[in-house]
């Protein structure tokens, strides 16, 4: 299976539950996932010259015939809703017409209280049976 790959921090509530509507919306079964603390992720991300250890933003992971390319922060949570089709693109493209500095500093705002917002917990979060094998890091 091919497609773009969600990293995203496996213990932040606020991830896991993007990470849950993804699967839930995406009609395509198209994304992937991995958790930024997984073998997996680290390997992409230091390939990419970035700190594994890291765990202040998602990334997507698109891989085309001539190159890899990674969007980290709001570009990556557009990414997954213009994928995801209908109103979901309709609201990524709403989005883009902010500036990047902006969404990116909102985004970051967002990032240094999620786990007081929205929880964490000890382990990645489980998939559903149905869901599987689009986990790579399993």
């Amino acid at each position: 299976m091919s497609g773009p790959i969600v990293l995203y921090d496996g213990t932040c509530g606020l991830c896991n539950r993007f990470v849950q509507f993804a699967l839930r919306h995406d009609r395509r079964a198209s994304f992937r996932f991995a958790s930024l603390q997984s073998p997996f992720a680290s390997a992409i991300l230091v390939r990419h010259g970035l700190d594994p250890e890291d765990l202040n933003t998602v990334y997507v992971v698109v891989r085309t015939p001539a190159a890899e390319r990674l969007f980290s922060r709001s570009d990556a949570v557009l990414y997954v809703l213009k994928e995801l089709r209908g109103l979901w693109c309709a609201l990524a493209i709403g989005f883009r017409l902010i500036p990047g500095r902006l969404r990116d500093a909102a985004y970051r705002a967002i990032a240094r209280r999620r786990y007081r917002l929205f929880g964490r917990s000890r382990m990645c979060l489980l998939p559903r049976q149905e869901d599987r094998e689009r986990f790579l890091d399993l």
